[in-house]
């Protein structure tokens, strides 16, 4: 099997592009492939404990999907996380607020990823 490495930028709840991220990412997962995820700018928000993103009034009587809901699937399924240390700090995001198994990283931790991947996907 393939090892794919993903990257993020998009915040989780501004549009849906971490919401599809992560569907690939456990699609991958379950396909047999080894995923890296690597998040920077503002879809590092994604990896915060306490979500709770609000429903949609009038639309759906469901709340959005849950980012970190997911994530922690992936990361439980073999998912590699991480997040770029620059854009942490920059956001005040401290590895205290992130949920278990992500890791702060850098980008020489991406440089290397990519080099390593069969693979690479960026959303």
């Amino acid at each position: 099997m393939a090892t794919i490495t993903v990257v993020i930028g998009e915040p989780p709840y501004g549009q849906e592009r971490v919401y599809t991220t992560l569907r690939f990412t456990l699609a991958a997962l379950a396909e047999g492939h080894r995923v890296n995820l690597f998040a920077f700018e503002d879809a590092l928000y994604a990896a915060r404990k306490g979500q709770e993103p609000a429903e949609f009034p009038g639309v759906l009587d469901e709340h959005m999907p849950n980012c970190q809901g997911l994530l922690e699937v992936a990361i439980r399924q073999g998912a590699t996380v991480k997040l770029c240390g620059v854009c942490a700090a920059e956001r005040a995001v401290r590895p205290v607020e992130l949920i278990d198994g992500v890791q702060i990283a850098g980008m020489r931790d991406l440089v290397q990823w990519v080099l390593e991947s069969d693979r690479v996907v960026s959303f």
